[in-house]
């Protein structure tokens, strides 16, 4: 008993470092060792969860640990408060790591590889922590999934729950991050920007865009119950994000498949007019080749007629509000063009003739 005792009071120290500017020393290996500490801990729960004498025994020396420290005059961070605090100690600690702005960034990058894996990960491992967090997700989540899984808009993310699960926590993280702090959630989505592969961030956004509006969740599912906000105030934080971040949005749009581009534009039409924006800037860089009857760039990174045609078929396929702003555009930059009526003049004329709305 002891023994295990010294376990509860030493990895309670380890939650109390973990905001503070100690973490910068840490490296993969002590994350590691953290979060296998935490998985331990969690085991203890699961095994003496039932028995009362034991888990009150081990409660009454928690809480009088933080009681003594916290009269030593400091404010301690609380670490292990409580029994119950075991079962998700886990999910703690990698939360304040994220938070952390200390956190180096080898040590980071490892915590970032814990959490968001990436597609064609299989089912969460109960015992690790991906299989917490994609639990707690779930949990919070469940009717979403379900709803989102009978969308037909979504069907490109029917088959991706790992990249649903990690849409859920985005959302849930940036519900945690302080407006009051400089710049807020805006800097937090420019950290994961910068450290997380990008292409597979890029799709958890576009993942995160298409969940439907949640009602408040229940405060016995908050890890730190304290706020009311929604799924659609992340929803609203990514959408201003790509809206400043120019480098990021021009990924986003250039990258994603064109089906999943067209669910996110058909949702938000503050991102629709920046695609379309973007897709006559793209078409403007190709000119005719008379020798070879198509469309070319000048340089390697101009993105090919081929796949601009795919983008603006695919927003065509999309809901009549999105169709009929596209051929809008189309026809527009068209007219500006000359409003020629043969091949290989104008590409917005081409561009029509080959979505078969051309006159």
């Amino acid at each position: 008993m002891e023994s295990l005792l010294q376990h509860f009071e030493r990895f309670s120290e380890v939650l109390a470092v973990s905001r503070t500017t100690h973490v910068r020393t840490w490296d993969p290996a002590t994350v590691r060792r953290a979060l296998q500490w935490a998985r331990y801990l969690r085991h203890v729960h699961r095994r003496f969860g039932r028995h009362a004498r034991i888990r009150m025994a081990l409660e009454r020396r928690l809480q009088n640990q933080w009681r003594l420290e916290g009269g030593s005059g400091s404010s301690p961070v609380p670490g292990l408060t409580n029994f119950q605090a075991l079962e998700r100690c886990d999910l703690l600690l990698s939360l304040r790591l994220l938070e952390n702005r200390a956190l180096g960034d080898a040590a980071y990058h490892y915590l970032l590889q814990e959490l968001f894996p990436g597609p064609g990960v299989p089912d969460a491992d109960p015992e690790t922590l991906q299989g917490s967090l994609a639990r707690l997700a779930r949990r919070r989540s469940a009717v979403h999934l379900l709803r989102l899984s009978g969308y037909g808009e979504n069907s490109v993310l029917e088959e991706d729950s790992v990249l649903k699960t990690q849409a859920e926590l985005l959302l849930a993280r940036l519900r945690e991050v302080p407006k009051a702090e400089a710049e807020g959630p805006s800097r937090f989505l420019s950290i994961l920007w910068e450290r997380l592969p990008q292409n597979n961030f890029l799709k958890v956004i576009a993942a995160a865009l298409l969940l439907p509006p949640s009602s408040p969740r229940p405060q016995e599912e908050e890890l730190e119950p304290r706020t009311p906000k929604t799924l659609a105030d992340g929803d609203q934080e990514l959408v201003r994000w790509l809206l400043t971040k120019s480098d990021a949005m021009a990924a986003f749009c250039r990258n994603l498949p064109a089906g999943l581009l067209t669910s996110v534009a058909g949702r938000h039409p503050e991102l629709s007019r920046v695609y379309l924006g973007l897709l006559a800037d793209w078409a403007r860089h190709l000119h005719y080749d008379l020798q070879k009857g198509i469309w070319i760039g000048t340089e390697s990174q101009h993105v090919p007629w081929e796949e601009l045609y795919g983008k603006f078929q695919s927003l065509c396929q999309g809901p009549p509000p999105l169709k009929d702003d596209v051929l809008a555009a189309l026809e527009s930059c068209k007219a500006k063009d000359g409003d020629f009526q043969v091949r290989g003049l104008s590409i917005w004329t081409d561009l029509l003739l080959a979505l078969g709305c051309g006159s």
